[in-house]
Order: C-alpha cells, then sequence, then structure tokens
C-alpha cells in the first residue's frame, strides 16, 4: 500500500528468528485469537505514578485511573509488530512506550485480526488501534472500500510515513518491477487491507488497458499471503517498504523472497482513535511532539532502521 494505499494497511532485535516466527507460516496462529492474544508493553499495576509524567493531567480520568491504555494491533507484521518470547514488540510497541513515559500510563497491547481492529474500537474492547494502520480519508469518515457508510470513523495521530513495495519470490521469476507488470497474474495480499484496495484499483486498471485479468487472493493474514508467494501460487504480495525489505532480508535466511521495484506513494500511519474520545487524541499528539522533541522517537526508529519513515511533528487527519 502506499501509505495512503496501504495495510496500515508501511525492521528487530532478533531479526532473523523474528522472520523465523512470523514471516510466512510462522505468524499464522498469531491473529486466530482474535482479542485474547495479550502480550503488551506493561500492566495497570506496573504503571508510571502519574504525578511524575509530565502529560499524566492531559489524559482522560478513566486512563489516569486504570494507569493503562488499550491498544488494539494485528502482532504478525514484523517489524512492526510481532510476537517474540510471549510478548508483542516492534517499531510500534517501543513507540507507544515512549508515549507512556510522557503520559504515565502503560499502553497494553492486545492482538486481533487486522480487519477487526477498528470494530474492537468503535465497541469500547480497545482504547487505540496501533498497527502499521494507514491514515486515510476513508477511514477517517467510516467508508469501506464501495464508498459506504459503515461507521462514524476515527481519527488518527500521525506518527509514521511509509510507501509500499512488491514482494516477490526470490530471484523475481516473472520479472515484475511495478504494478502494471502484475496484468494477467495471480497476487496474494491480507484481506481488509488498503494494499488489497491497491491491488483491486490495478485489476480494474488491467482490464481498462485490455492487459489481462489481474487475480486477487485475500488471506486473513500477511504471512498467509506470503506462504502464497514463496509456493509459487502468487506473483507478489504488497507491503509497506519497511516490512517488505525486512521479509526480504530475513525470511528464510534472505533466500525466499526480494523487494521488486521502488518505493512509491509514501503517507502516514497513525494512531486510530474513537471520534468521541478527543482529550485522549490530544494527549496523545502532545505525547508525541515531546517524544520528537526530547530524542526518544528519532532513538526508536534508528533501533529499527527506519529513520526515513521519521515525522517530524505530530498531525491529526493529515492522511487522504
Amino acid at each position: 500500500m502506499t501509505a495512503s494505499t496501504t495495510r496500515r494497511t508501511t525492521a528487530a532485535r532478533s531479526r532473523i528468528a523474528a522472520v523465523g516466527a512470523i514471516a510466512v507460516a510462522g505468524s499464522l496462529m498469531l491473529t486466530a485469537c482474535g482479542d485474547q492474544t495479550n502480550s503488551g508493553s506493561g500492566t495497570a499495576k506496573e504503571s508510571t505514578a502519574g504525578s511524575s509524567a509530565p502529560l499524566f493531567d492531559k489524559l482522560p480520568k478513566k486512563y489516569q485511573d486504570a494507569g493503562v491504555v488499550k491498544v488494539g494491533t494485528d502482532a504478525a507484521y514484523a517489524p512492526m509488530e510481532y510476537e517474540e518470547g510471549g510478548k508483542i514488540v516492534g517499531i510500534d510497541p517501543d513507540i507507544a512506550a515512549a508515549l507512556g513515559k510522557e503520559l504515565g500510563v502503560k499502553f497494553e497491547f492486545t492482538s486481533g485480526t487486522f480487519d477487526g481492529l477498528i470494530s474492537s474500537l468503535n465497541t469500547g474492547r480497545q482504547d487505540v488501534v496501533m498497527s502499521a494502520m494507514s491514515d486515510t480519508k476513508a477511514r477517517q469518515e467510516g467508508l469501506d472500500d464501495k464508498g459506504k457508510k459503515t461507521g462514524k470513523g476515527v481519527d488518527f495521530v500521525d506518527y509514521f510515513t511509509s510507501g509500499v513495495s512488491l514482494l516477490v519470490k526470490k530471484g523475481n521469476p516473472q520479472k515484475i518491477t511495478s504494478l502494471d507488470d502484475l496484468c494477467g497474474k495471480k497476487v496474494a495480499v491480507q484481506r481488509g487491507t488498503i494494499y488489497e484496495d491497491t491491488f483491486k484499483a490495478q485489476a480494474t486498471k488491467c482490464e481498462k488497458d485490455d492487459k489481462g485479468k489481474l487475480t486477487i487472493e485475500a488471506f486473513d493474514t500477511d504471512a498467509e499471503a506470503q506462504t502464497r508467494v514463496k509456493s509459487g501460487g502468487a506473483v507478489a504480495d504488497l507491503n509497506d517498504y519497511p516490512v517488505a525489505a525486512h521479509i526480504a532480508k530475513t525470511a528464510g535466511g534472505g533466500n525466499d523472497f526480494e523487494v521488486a521495484g521502488g518505493q512509491t506513494d509514501a503517507g502516514p500511519f497513525g494512531i486510530a482513535v474513537n471520534k468521541d474520545n478527543t482529550q485522549l487524541r490530544d494527549a496523545l499528539k502532545e505525547a508525541l511532539d515531546a517524544i520528537i522533541k526530547n530524542g526518544e522517537y528519532a532513538k526508536v526508529l534508528e533501533k529499527w532502521d527506519v529513520k526515513n519513515s521519521a515525522v517530524t511533528e505530530a498531525t491529526v487527519n493529515a492522511g487522504k
């Protein structure tokens, strides 16, 4: 997906081991448990004393009392978020931990399938969604891929930028270099992501240009889509560039995949917040600006080799 057309649908302490557990087959179990896979950044008992955190007073009293902000994620998307040693780790949990120090609470991550995350937010099971989710106008307005109103939408606090890249089998046997090269072929993708929307748009273009039908196979997890590409059943998967590059570098010791073509359509990832929860949204924005200013944000991005994805200031609903 481009940032405006991605999963977010946009690297590891132990990167080879992480992909062994996640990229392809290893992560298939993570999202199967829905919201019951819980191994976040801490618990209420571990919460930082609110009085010592600079932005604690900015939070709604609900979170001050609980000491926890519940985060919905799809922990099958290394290096953004994945499971390692019984915990959810990655770029998003590390940024959340830095935000938590400013706000005086812990961010507790729970894994579920990506296409159910906004629903878990709107039903109150989660307080925010942080899962490499693209900030788009459609998500802000609660529209499905056909433009139909399905909910009231969400607000985003934008914290990361990324473009998207095609992930193909090692050696690129089909010589894929762009979306146009997919016409007449079959691709695999995670269901409910903007990557799927990108492939659908390309399928329409292929048909219009009379270049052959683009067949799309959608799966519950990106790991399943990767497996399909690895087996030769599909020619490409689509991912945010940092994720695609990480998979290509680590899956099968670097022998399973490669990134085809360049990075395109950069846009923002956002922390999704219920539109009625404006105080929490504004507190998150202020906390993000604080960690950008004090350098903690840069340290996280440097740790994961994604410095090019940095934002210079927090924005709300900047996606298109």
